[in-house]
Parts: C-alpha cells; structure tokens; sequence
C-alpha cells in the first residue's frame, strides 16, 4: 500500500520548483517520518494551495507540479471564523492547536483585566504550535494571529459580522447553540467572532465595551468552564454551524 502522502508547510516566499529545505524540515522528513530520496509528500503553502512532491537528498526537494499550476486550490473558508481568547497561564498551547484544527481563520491573544500574570510569555511558542497543527489537519489556509493587544480596546472596535462574548452567572443569557440554531437559512454573516475571556471571567467594564460595540453576550452552558475548555467547546459549535450552512 502507498504510504500516504504527508504534508509539509513552506512559506510562499520559499516556493520554488526545487526546494531546498530548512534543517528542521530535513529533521522532520527524514528523521521523524524516516522519508528516503524518491519519497512523495505533499507541500501547501497555507494560502490554500497544495502540490506533491519527491525528496531528493536530505536537504532537496522538488515540485511534481509547476509551483504556476498546483495540484489542488481552495477557497478560503467564509464567514471567516475569529476566536479573541484572553491568554489562559495554563492550557494555551493546547487551545491555539485545537482551535487550529476546527478551523479558525484567525487568533488574536488578548490581556484582559483578570488575566494571570506572565500567561503572555507562552504566545512565542504558538507561530510553531500552528504550523505543525496545520500540517497534522491536512488543512489549506494558516490561521492568522494577531499581535497580544489589550481586551477592552480590542472589545471595543466596531464589529463586523457576528461577534459573540462568552460570559457566566447572566441567567438571562442565549445558549450559543440555541443562538445559532435560531439564525435563519438566508442569514450570512461577513465574519464571526467568539471572545472568551479569562479564568476569573470579563471585568464588567469590559463586558459593557463589549456590548457598546455590537458583542452580543451568549452562555456556554449552566458550569463555570475553564477558558480552554470554553474555548474549543464554542469554537466547536461555531465550525460545524459554518459548515452546515456553507459547506466549509
């Protein structure tokens, strides 16, 4: 049986019919998938192009299409899908790859008012913690992510699409599920946004900058959660309803 092709993430400024491959690529290819000279994998560019191609020593490869004519084109996924996550002290990492994995298009790490000191510190690790997430899910487009701003300015900004807060202890509040379920078949919003905030939850103040700029306020259910677990619990719901309403 073939062995499936894997797949490797160059930056478009390194495209070129013949490759030539960073150190840690060669590692990976050749160390950690044990890949020999003649060896098949594929290379996206994660702007939604793909081509397979041959190794040819440990440090060279070579395009089996034109770099002009890929093999496979995707469109980006749309409504573009946002998730605003004040920065977790633990767990991070392992919410940027899942979030990557559902199908985020873009990440934008927030300090909020409540946020654990020195949770910040974790964001150099995520540019890596993407690309091998993106690799691993097979998927066409990088997720973009953001500069580490401060929640109630970005909160603030005038929203486009539909933009959700996560927030708790509001009875009044909208399952997200049921949110979304209750949208009709002709509604198509330009972006979607989900903000989750810290473990010790949004500042009131922020919540009402929130509000102000058009964040509606939604509950993930009767349990506190953590802000991981809130994270890809949300996110979750968001990917599959992009999905049952336009296929992506």
């Amino acid at each position: 049986m073939a062995r499936e092709l894997r797949r490797l993430l160059i930056d478009p400024g390194r495209l070129a019919d013949r490759l030539a491959l960073t150190a840690e690529e060669s590692r990976y290819l050749t160390r950690s998938l044990r890949y020999r000279p003649g060896d098949r994998f594929a290379v996206t560019d994660g702007a939604g192009r793909l081509w397979s191609a041959v190794l040819l020593d440990p440090r060279t490869a070579e395009l089996q299409q034109p770099r002009q004519h890929p093999l496979e084109v995707e469109a980006a996924a749309r409504p573009c899908l946002c998730l605003a996550l004040a920065v977790p002290r633990l767990d991070g990492d392992v919410v940027i790859r899942m979030a990557c994995e559902l199908g985020v298009d873009q990440l934008q790490p927030l300090l909020a008012a409540r946020s654990s000191p020195g949770a910040e510190r974790r964001r150099g690790r995520w540019p890596a913690i993407l690309r091998e997430a993106g690799e691993q899910s097979e998927r066409l487009w990088q997720p973009e992510l953001g500069e580490l701003v401060e929640a109630g300015s970005w909160l603030a900004r005038p929203v486009e699409g539909l933009a959700l807060i996560a927030t708790t202890r509001r009875p009044d509040l909208p399952l997200l599920g049921s949110l979304l379920a209750g949208t009709s078949a002709g509604e198509a919003p330009e972006a979607l946004a989900l903000a989750i905030g810290p473990e010790g939850g949004w500042t009131p103040q922020e919540e009402e900058l929130a509000g102000q700029s058009g964040w509606r306020a939604v509950s993930l259910g009767p349990r506190i959660l953590r802000c991981s677990t809130a994270a890809v619990a949300g996110l979750s719901l968001l990917s599959q309803w992009r999905s049952s309403r336009h296929g992506c």
